[in-house]
């Protein structure tokens, strides 16, 4: 039996930020060696229509759905079994099942081997859910796919879910309300096979256990890596677990500051931002730590206007930010967002992700403080200006950004992020690579 497992494209150019799919090495894992299994990712080029093969399985998100959609109806119309899973078909299995055969909802721990059992048999069925109760137990197999292809950053992850739950965020709608962590021992020797110097630990909030963190960021002193992480605000606020992360090989925090209005903030639920008096320490005591910061920002909430996104690019650049995010507020499936945009029918489509005329970038509601243009047009200009050559120069001289170590990422992270904000500005969706829509 043979399988084509693939990461669809949501268009047809090549991402030159596509990062290695950690999903692959779980499935290549999980798949017996009797089984044959071959990876395709359409980040890096085109799929192709004519695999031989005995089914297709895609792992899809809310971008790519279209593409995924159109693919695998041409695989279908040829007698090929589709499997879906991922974010988006966990979330709307309904929608899915109109291009699958079977849609695997949540986790491939405890769905993937049988869903191979039946189809050996020949008896695919049409839902596969996931308890998300695994334990995290489970290393990677990276040989199911050449870490020549993507940029030298590997990929580990500590921790499954997030003890926040914002408006915004789909995190909770797939794994739920628990979060699970790996042992630390697992998470070490994963940590010493990758050959990478830098690591992405990939966990939405890696402070979802406090007291287990610590111990990670003790064990991982002393391996002579250089690692990136998201945390949440009330972490960023401890000096002494910011220093302990610096010592353990931290090189940069990722944090989702959202919104300078607190307005913004209680409507999307962001707490932990809300109960510090201000951003001004936060940012000092990563100052002190010496760590980078990653800072990312919606823009569209009902206090936003169309000067939000200068105002946000003037305090990332005035705080030397090494890396930003500046995103228009996106209304993802199963969501709180979504349920009450809908509610006041404020969305511009029913399905924007499969809807013909939308675009990346575009604005997918009507925002109450200005129009959808003024929301596309203002966060394209804030990613324009924060990426441009004489604001990358000028926040290179902020001390993080410039320190032994830092500037080899601070460079390769701004080059990447500018080339790929202008390519994928204004891209059509649903455009696979040979052409089909």
């Amino acid at each position: 039996m043979r399988i084509a497992f693939v990461r669809p494209s949501m268009g047809q150019q090549r991402s030159s930020d596509a990062l290695q799919p950690l999903i692959f090495s779980i499935i290549k894992a999980l798949t017996p060696a009797e089984v044959e299994i071959e990876f395709h990712d359409g980040l890096l080029r085109p799929i192709p229509l004519d695999l031989t093969v005995d089914a297709l399985a895609l792992s899809v998100d809310s971008f790519s759905a279209k593409a995924a959609y159109a693919l695998a109806d041409g695989y279908r119309s040829r007698g090929v079994p589709v499997i879906m899973g991922g974010f988006h078909p966990s979330l709307l299995p309904e929608e899915a099942a109109e291009h699958a055969d079977a849609v695997v909802i949540g986790e491939a721990e405890d769905t993937w081997a049988p869903l191979l059992g039946d189809l050996a048999q020949g008896r695919l069925q049409p839902r596969y859910r996931s308890t998300n109760t695994a334990e995290l137990t489970l290393i990677g197999d990276d040989t199911a796919f050449d870490a020549a292809d993507y940029p030298p950053l590997g990929l580990v992850q500590f921790s499954r879910g997030c003890r926040y739950a914002c408006d915004f965020c789909s995190i909770h709608a797939f794994y739920g309300s628990g979060v699970r962590t790996k042992p630390v021992a697992v998470v070490i020797e994963e940590v010493r096979r990758r050959p990478e110097k830098v690591l992405f630990f990939v966990d939405d909030n890696l402070f979802t256990d406090l007291i287990r963190a610590r111990e990670l960021f003790t064990a991982l002193r002393g391996l002579d890596k250089r690692w990136v992480c998201q945390i949440s605000m009330d972490a960023a606020a401890d000096p002494d677990l910011l220093n302990l992360m610096r010592e353990a090989g931290c090189i940069m925090v990722l944090i989702g500051f959202e919104s300078l209005d607190e307005h913004n903030l209680t409507q999307m639920g962001k707490g932990p931002n809300l109960k510090r008096s201000g951003y001004t320490e936060v940012l000092a005591t990563i100052a002190a730590a010496g760590l980078m910061v990653y800072g990312t920002f919606v823009i569209g909430y009902d206090s936003d206007t169309a000067n939000t996104g200068t105002d946000l690019v003037d305090f990332a650049t005035r705080n030397g930010f090494a890396i930003a995010n500046f995103n228009p507020l996106m209304p993802m499936p199963g969501t709180r967002l979504f349920g009450r945009l809908a509610a006041q029918n404020r969305l511009r489509h029913d399905r924007w992700w499969l809807a013909d005329d939308f675009r990346y970038g575009d604005a997918m509601f009507t925002p109450a403080q200005m129009s959808a243009e003024d929301l596309k047009v203002t966060c394209r200009r804030a990613r324009f200006q924060f990426y441009s050559l004489a604001s990358i120069t000028g926040r290179l001289l902020h001390r993080a950004n410039s320190r032994p170590g830092h500037l080899g990422i601070y460079l390769m992270g701004n080059v990447v992020s500018r080339r790929e904000i202008h390519a994928k500005q204004g891209r059509q969706l649903g455009l696979n690579p040979a052409g089909a829509s």
